[in-house]
């Protein structure tokens, strides 16, 4: 193995049990334990972190892989492995001692189709809990509910994000939708209670940017996108449910760069609409220049506009320390992200004079479980 396979190597094996530490925190339940074990197997077993290592460190060589391992095994249904995943309505799976042998063997005699799926495809996690996270941030701004709103999501992968007010929330009781919603994001609060907005916004205009937008008409991207999910018996659900939604109510989606294409895009926003754009877990994976020029776009709109972070500090691992959106870090966020992989919510409001302000205000799991408001 050369020096650079073995830092390689390393790379990998930091980022996969920084995820795996997101994912099993002392008070993690037990549905969360297949979901840490499986990143732990593939920082620790040879076969599999080879495997990731050959991906390039800005393809997510853990979270990809793990997204290959999941689409072959729903394949090819391998027992016992496959009976420790998840389906949609199946519940949460036992998870034994069994689990990583399985693994690892199933690695080793799948490896070249493993490594083919990886070439192949793009680690895109559209987990549809963070939708919570956002409301939240539009409850705290006090957005008027009798503006049209103007939603734009970064990254929008299968659009999921677009629908936010078709879901209903409840924050420990305090609820926002309708009951008869098909989907229920209940994240476990945090911290000081965090904030719902009165009335659920008026959104009149949804827009999807994505470099590769994705057809959820299409079964095999479904497959693909299904296989992105963490395999958590109500993450599955939640994609299943919300996947139906987003196919019932299409929405527009352009493939578009979102930093270089974003004057253009918001260009075709109806200029009454207050825009807002969304962006979880996209701008962390941008380099530092881009996300500078993304800050310096939003002052030359010349409109108001809101920009709503869900992204963990950069760099990404434990070494975080700077906001994506250029805002102040509380220790709070330092601290938790040594921890692992965490979610830093915030905003960055922009008026048309170009003036802004913002403020980091809570901390989110990157698959929606927990909201720890500041």
């Amino acid at each position: 193995m050369t020096s650079l396979e073995a830092e390689a190597r390393a790379r990998v094996r930091e980022q996969a049990l920084g995820i795996a530490a997101g994912w099993s925190p002392p008070d993690a339940p037990p549905t969360w334990a297949l979901t840490a074990e499986l990143f732990r197997t593939i920082a620790g077993e040879p076969d599999l972190l080879g495997l990731a290592a050959a991906v390039p460190l800005d393809r997510l060589p853990p979270l990809l892989l793990s997204a290959a391992v999941r689409a072959l095994v729903d394949r090819v249904r391998p027992e016992p492995l496959a009976g420790y995943f998840p389906t949609p309505g199946s519940g949460q799976p036992v998870l034994d001692d069994g689990f990583r042998p399985a693994l690892a063997a199933f690695a080793r005699e799948h490896a070249g189709e493993l490594g083919q799926l990886c070439a192949e495809h793009r680690y895109q996690m559209n987990e549809v809990a963070r939708s919570a996270d956002v409301v939240a941030v539009l409850g705290h701004l006090g957005v008027d509910a009798d503006r049209p709103l103007a939603l734009v999501d970064l990254g929008t992968g299968a659009g999921l994000g677009l629908h936010l007010d078709r879901y209903r929330y409840d924050f420990r009781g305090r609820t926002l939708g309708d009951d008869h919603n098909p989907l229920t994001i209940a994240p476990e609060l945090r911290g000081r209670p965090a904030p719902l907005p009165a009335r659920m916004p008026m959104i009149t205009t949804r827009v999807g940017v994505d470099v590769e937008p994705l057809d959820l008409d299409d079964a095999r991207i479904r497959d693909w996108l299904a296989a992105c999910i963490p395999p958590e018996a109500s993450a599955v659900d939640r994609f299943a449910a919300a996947t139906a939604v987003a196919r019932e109510h299409p929405a527009t989606t352009v493939r578009a760069d979102v930093v270089d294409d974003l004057a253009a895009v918001c260009a075709d926003v109806p200029a009454d609409a207050l825009l807002v754009l969304v962006d979880t877990y996209v701008h962390v994976f941008l380099t530092d220049d881009r996300r500078a020029r993304f800050r310096r776009l939003l002052t030359t709109l010349g409109r108001d506009v809101v920009w709503i972070s869900v992204d963990p500090l950069v760099p990404l691992g434990p070494q975080g320390r700077e906001s994506t959106q250029g805002l102040p870090v509380p220790s709070r966020a330092l601290e938790a992200t040594r921890a692992g992989v965490t979610g830093v919510v915030g905003h960055l409001t922009v008026r048309a004079d170009g003036t802004a302000d913002g403020e980091v205000l809570g901390l989110a799991h990157p698959g929606g479980a927990w909201l720890e408001w500041f």
